[in-house]
């Protein structure tokens, strides 16, 4: 699979289902936080969020937040209010933080995967991870000039995964 291609698609988070994770032996689904979980900005988790979920735990899937946020109190508030474990600054597409998720859950790259919504951290960074790659759209790409620029580099990369599997 090319590096900068995902594995699947979805147009967002809530079309992944615990039940379609646990049937490709997911146990640990690792989440950008900004424009994948949630809008950039929004501090906490929300009723539909947690259900969600709920459903991958119910599933056993463990959701665990891996933001490349350089805040750290972004990350560690939002998961605790979550209450999911999580890496913040993750430094994506570097693969230690991937690596240090799968021991800190106890599982390996065939048993995780990645939904994120950008190419060149998110899916680069769990293909090179060896894990299952889930590309999902950006929730929200107002309020910041650099998000259409990088958005738009990814246009291509986005066309070639949306050839692959939809979830």
């Amino acid at each position: 699979m090319p590096l900068f291609r995902a594995s699947h698609v979805a147009d967002n988070i809530y079309q992944l289902t615990g039940e379609a994770l646990q049937r490709r032996g997911i146990r640990l689904l690792l989440a950008d936080l900004d424009n994948t979980l949630v809008p950039y900005g929004v501090p906490l988790p929300d009723e539909k969020l947690k259900a969600w979920r709920d459903d991958l735990a119910a599933h056993g899937i463990t959701l665990f937040v891996l933001s490349n946020n350089r805040h750290a109190q972004r990350p560690s508030t939002f998961a605790n209010g979550l209450e999911v474990p999580y890496i913040g600054h993750a430094g994506k597409p570097k693969t230690p933080s991937f690596f240090k998720a799968m021991e800190q859950m106890g599982v390996t790259p065939q048993e995780t995967a990645i939904v994120g919504d950008q190419v060149f951290t998110d899916v680069l960074g769990g293909n090179r991870a060896g894990v299952t790659t889930i590309l999902v759209k950006p929730i929200r790409l107002a309020g910041n000039p650099g998000r259409y620029l990088r958005y738009a580099v990814e246009v291509p990369f986005r066309l070639l995964s949306s050839g692959g599997e939809r979830l």
